[in-house]
């Protein structure tokens, strides 16, 4: 009995004035279902944007603190590593061309070099030990490029 007179209120209470309830109709859902993926791709476009131009910084902020390294390796040495010898002399002393009489170091932290913010590692040229360059071949790991796919160097910096 109490289950027949809840289903009359029930019934009561869908059917007002005549007119039954209803919930929406297919049309209605897939227009809120465009509607938000429209906007997750929107946002998703600018998140993505976001996290490469961070890979970016984060690059450029790889770059400078290995020039603090080199700079105290020059400091110790009285020259900066040779191309040969490489960014790895910052982490171990130089086997190879002029081995550095007061190498004092490791220069950086960790037991590895750090790398670009694709996870690619920096190509170091030295020009006669006075002066080098680092660069981070960008988001396409290519020489040039335009953007994010652009390369980076510290003479840029």
């Amino acid at each position: 009995m109490k289950h027949s007179s809840r289903q009359d209120f029930l019934k009561r209470k869908l059917k007002k004035d005549g007119r039954r309830l209803r919930g929406f109709s297919f049309i209605e859902v897939m227009v809120v279902i465009i509607i938000l993926g429209l906007l997750s791709s929107i946002v998703g476009v600018y998140l993505f944007d976001s996290a490469e131009k961070a890979k970016a910084d984060a690059t450029k902020t790889q770059i400078r603190g290995l020039e603090t390294a080199l700079d105290l390796y020059r400091l110790h040495n009285s020259r900066y590593p040779s191309s040969e010898q490489g960014l790895k002399a910052l982490l171990e002393r130089p086997e190879v061309g002029l081995i550095p009489k007061n190498w004092n170091g490791p220069y950086l932290r960790g037991n590895n070099l750090p790398e670009d913010g694709w996870d690619s590692p920096f190509r170091y040229i030295s020009k006669n030990g006075n002066e080098y360059e680092i660069i981070s071949l960008g988001a396409d790991g290519i020489d040039g490029g335009v953007d994010l796919d652009a390369d980076i160097s510290s003479s840029d910096l």
